[in-house]
């Protein structure tokens, strides 16, 4: 099996991964817009498709469209051109939509774990996991990696954005009974195919169903950049691979306060100078600063301290989940990290917004209005400057929560229970004496 080689050897390469990082980073919103604008248009005209008899036509989107007549019943859905019959091009309406779907779950799952495109095609439905917290009794939905290229499994919390795209791709997979499909993957690094498995991402071929491989997620995502029209410093269409959005997960999440060492367990790295080689730099004396303090600390540290967690340890551990509870959600920062924004809630991208809680947020979007012409009146202007960036927050909370709200669709992931789950991960069998 390869070793995972520290990134930082080759300061060429270093240094072109680094830029490619932080050409790609601003665009990612507007990638995510696209394929979710790109997904819901496909699924609006092949759901207007059907409702259409052959021959008529139909608007979706500002675009005219006439469904193909065809001379037996297809499996696919078919539209042309209404002002250009003699064009004669059709378009597959079926495969468009299943293309752009599979091309949003992609992006969707890659930007929000970080895993490897490999991880991402062996992900199945028993991958989805619960653990319930013994103090609270709160669920947390894990998702379990399987070892793939550090032998290492790891769990990953699913966060509701995640929940979400998961509850999508087991909606579109599972078949009349509920279930999701068993098929077989090919393994194209080992050159064999796997028993057959619930893998999540499959799509219906003809009569069965298949994995989606690694090759077609990267075809998936070049057609959708393609589509999106973003490009690049130098006007070039930007491109895409599923290891870009890996690098971005690192570089987001190590710059928004977790523990490089937190970072590396999550994304699966054997070595820390390989998650720092990934994080994206600004500039690079900042990295070699960094791995510097590292390994005075080390010389520093007693062995002792690299040890299985005590039993307080690992309370402390778990009060850290207990502790997040906020009156608008949840706090999203790593274990380990103070709030680097000063508990300033509303304004923190960190925040997970509770869709129970809206009215809450309307009193103090509305408060923070009235305080703002108070402010005004009395003259007070540095107060009505710093209000009115509260409010700008706060309308921004909103819009993301109603977005939120208006995507979820309620349903059973169908996760086993993983009891003990604790005890699993940090106990070690004793020598025996």
């Amino acid at each position: 099996m390869p070793q995972n080689r520290p990134q930082l050897r080759n300061p060429g390469r270093k240094s072109r991964m680094d830029q490619r990082t932080r050409e790609r980073l601003p665009v990612l919103p507007a990638l995510i817009a696209a394929v979710d604008h790109r997904r819901t248009a496909a699924a609006q005209r092949l759901t207007a498709a059907r409702a259409t008899r052959p021959g008529e036509r139909f608007t979706v989107d500002g675009q005219t469209l006439r469904r193909a007549v065809t001379t037996r019943a297809p499996a696919n859905i078919w539209a042309e051109n209404p002002t250009d019959p003699a064009d004669g091009a059709r378009r597959n309406l079926t495969r468009e939509e299943d293309r752009a779907f599979w091309a949003w779950a992609a992006v969707q799952v890659l930007r929000l774990t970080g895993i490897r495109v490999e991880e991402l095609t062996e992900l199945t439905h028993p991958s989805l996991v619960q653990y319930r917290l013994p103090g609270t009794g709160e669920l947390m939905p894990l998702l379990h990696i399987a070892p793939s290229k550090t032998d290492t499994e790891r769990l990953l919390v699913v966060c509701p954005e995640l929940a979400d795209v998961l509850s999508a791709i087991i909606c579109r997979v599972r078949d009349e009974n509920g279930a999701v499909p068993l098929v077989t993957a090919y393994d194209y690094h080992e050159r064999v195919f796997n028993p057959p498995l619930p893998i999540l991402f499959q799509r219906r071929v003809g009569t069965e169903n298949r994995a989606i491989s690694a090759p077609r997620i990267r075809t998936l995502l070049d057609e959708a950049l393609a589509a999106t029209g973003l490009t690049g410093a130098d006007g070039q269409p930007l491109r895409f691979v599923p290891h870009d959005f890996r690098r971005i997960f690192v570089t987001d999440a190590v710059n928004n306060g977790m523990p490089p060492h937190i970072a590396r367990l999550v994304v699966g790295h054997r070595d820390l100078n390989t998650t720092m080689g990934y994080k994206a730099v600004y500039p690079d004396e900042a990295i070699n600063g960094h791995r510097a303090f590292l390994a005075r600390r080390r010389d520093l540290r007693p062995s002792a301290e690299y040890r299985t967690p005590t039993d307080e340890e690992w309370q402390e551990f778990l009060g850290h989940f207990q502790r997040r509870k906020l009156a608008l959600g949840d706090c999203g920062r790593a274990y380990g990290t103070a709030c680097v924004h000063e508990h300033s809630c509303l304004r923190c991208p960190l925040l997970r917004l509770d869709p129970a809680q809206r009215p809450r947020l309307l009193d103090i979007r509305d408060n923070l209005r009235t305080r703002i012409d108070e402010a005004r009146r009395e003259g007070w202007i540095g107060e009505a400057e710093g209000l009115a960036i509260s409010l700008a927050a706060a309308q921004q909370k909103l819009a993301q929560l109603d977005e939120l709200t208006a995507r979820r669709a309620t349903i059973h992931l169908g996760m086993p229970g993983l009891p003990d789950l604790a005890g699993r991960i940090v106990t070690t069998d004793k020598a025996p004496s």
